[in-house]
């Protein structure tokens, strides 16, 4: 079902670039006019401060919480529409509001290493409509036993 979501989201994600494709219109002067899509699609950027988080080495049971600072470097609002972690151990909460040129946002990921042992590599992969509309940060160390 997961598959059929992704699909879905990509097909729509797909439709809706491919409108901001419209032509410029010519006002009666002749002058070319630029819409307002056209001018504003995927112009916002995502840079993160870090991209990867080691939290070293914790005992199994604990939970690790790293929040992931990012500014919208562009020149558009960046709105993430999706933020999902490789497994259910790992969960990640984010900002909801469009974030702004020059402005800052976050995801906090919560990392439950209970049944966990070993060395853990924790993809959180970000969609948004940035122009890097699709990226990843991470989470690793290493969970001991009890």
């Amino acid at each position: 079902m997961s598959i059929l979501k992704a699909s879905f989201f990509c097909f729509a994600l797909a439709a809706l670039v491919s409108c901001g494709n419209a032509e410029n219109k010519t006002s009666e002067t002749g002058d070319s006019v630029s819409t307002a899509a056209t001018d504003n699609a995927a112009n916002g950027k995502i840079e993160f401060a870090e991209s990867a988080f080691d939290f070293g080495q914790v005992a199994e049971g604990q939970i690790v919480e790293h929040t992931y600072a990012f500014t919208n470097t562009g020149t558009s609002p960046v709105i993430l529409s999706r933020v999902s972690a490789s497994c259910g151990c790992t969960t990640p909460s984010y900002t909801q509001t469009p974030i702004l040129p020059g402005k800052t946002g976050e995801i906090k990921v919560s990392f439950d290493s209970n049944g966990q042992v070993g060395k853990q590599q924790k993809i959180v992969t970000v969609v948004s409509n940035a122009e890097n509309g699709v990226t990843t940060i991470q989470l690793k160390g290493e969970v001991l036993t009890k």
